[in-house]
């Protein structure tokens, strides 16, 4: 096992893949660099360098370049999903969904349903999403509960390189449309890898902290705040369990039950937006699949219902902390000592 990168961890599933599979392929902008204009293609490997060194390895029938149109390019690689290719289409930033909804919503989900079972769209679209690089408010939202609202979808939200790798190629295999959320943090981060490849089962959560006071449920990038708040509330004598869902559609919601029956407690951190996110849903599920294990009410550590910031100090205000969510854990432990204390 090898310490790579989250960018070395995805690279790496890509190119495991297009050499096992020759109907993988690769869509994007810049992703090969040089498409139509002159001089050589420079192999640029997108904005973060995640497809660096592929098209050298695959070619410009395989590693395409496209026009800065998604509505044009997320369309075709859903068209040829269903003609036996397996198109991964990189979508630069989740802000731009915006721009090829409907090939998303209305046809990549809907495919399966619209023709009675008989036609597999396995379609995989990478985008960047999140805060905490200065890149404002078109740049920087966090969009995965609004496609896991989709029927149709599979969404994945990988949290470290080994959850990015063992996911992505479960996304390529699978026969559905997924949509593979990276937050551009990330990119850099390191840690353990395999060098073969292997596959993470959608809808298995990972329980990567046990404890028997308060259950955090965490995405994405939070999963790591989410750990480090634990090991933290840990020392003070506070202990944790902490679940990345990994998926959030299909959602592991028999573990979500399992652990808050444990410590019946719950706190979710999530970096979207409160209203109708990920945070809502899993304590609107907890609470009406679990509502007797609960010892209090539940609590959210999520960004405010506003746009990302640009101003820096502001940013760094939008996004959930591990302070905040050690406050969070703390405040759950406290209400029920305040109801006691009352009683």
């Amino acid at each position: 096992m090898s310490k790579k990168s989250f960018r070395q961890a995805i690279n790496e599933a890509l190119r495991q893949e297009m050499e096992r599979d020759p109907t993988v392929i690769l869509m994007g902008e810049d992703i090969s660099g040089g498409t139509g204009a002159p001089g050589e293609q420079d192999a640029w490997g997108g904005p973060m360098g995640v497809t660096k060194g592929l098209f050298t390895q695959f070619g410009e029938s395989r590693v395409l370049d496209t026009h800065l149109a998604e509505i044009s390019f997320i369309g075709a690689a859903a068209g040829a999903a269903t003609t036996g290719l397996r198109p991964v289409a990189e979508l630069m930033f989740n802000d731009f969904l915006g721009t090829c909804l409907d090939q998303v919503m209305n046809q990549a989900a809907k495919f399966r349903y619209m023709f009675g079972g008989k036609a597999q769209t396995p379609l995989v679209i990478r985008t960047m999403y999140g805060a905490g690089v200065r890149a404002a408010a078109q740049h920087s939202q966090s969009l995965y509960s609004m496609v896991t609202h989709i029927p149709g979808l599979k969404v994945v939200v990988p949290s470290n390189p080994y959850e990015a790798k063992g996911l992505l190629i479960q996304s390529i295999r699978d026969n559905d449309p997924v949509i593979f959320f990276e937050h551009k943090v990330l990119y850099d981060m390191e840690g353990e890898v395999p060098d073969e490849p292997y596959a993470i089962p959608f809808g298995q959560a990972n329980v990567t902290r046990e404890g028997d006071d308060v259950t955090i449920v965490a995405i994405g990038r939070m999963v790591n705040f989410a750990n480090a708040a634990a090991d933290a509330l840990k020392r003070q004598g506070i202990s944790c369990t902490v679940v990345d869902p990994r998926t959030t559609s299909p959602l592991d919601v028999e573990t979500l039950i399992e652990t808050v029956e444990e410590t019946g407690r719950l706190v979710v951190v999530d970096e979207a937006n409160p209203r109708c996110s990920m945070a809502t849903d899993i304590i609107s599920t907890v609470a009406s699949r679990a509502f007797d294990a609960l010892k209090t009410a539940p609590l959210a550590v999520t960004a405010p219902h506003t746009p990302v910031p640009f101003s820096p100090a502001l940013e760094d205000l939008f996004i959930p902390s591990q302070m905040k969510i050690e406050e969070a854990v703390r405040a759950v432990m406290a209400r029920e000592s305040n109801r006691a204390a009352a009683e």
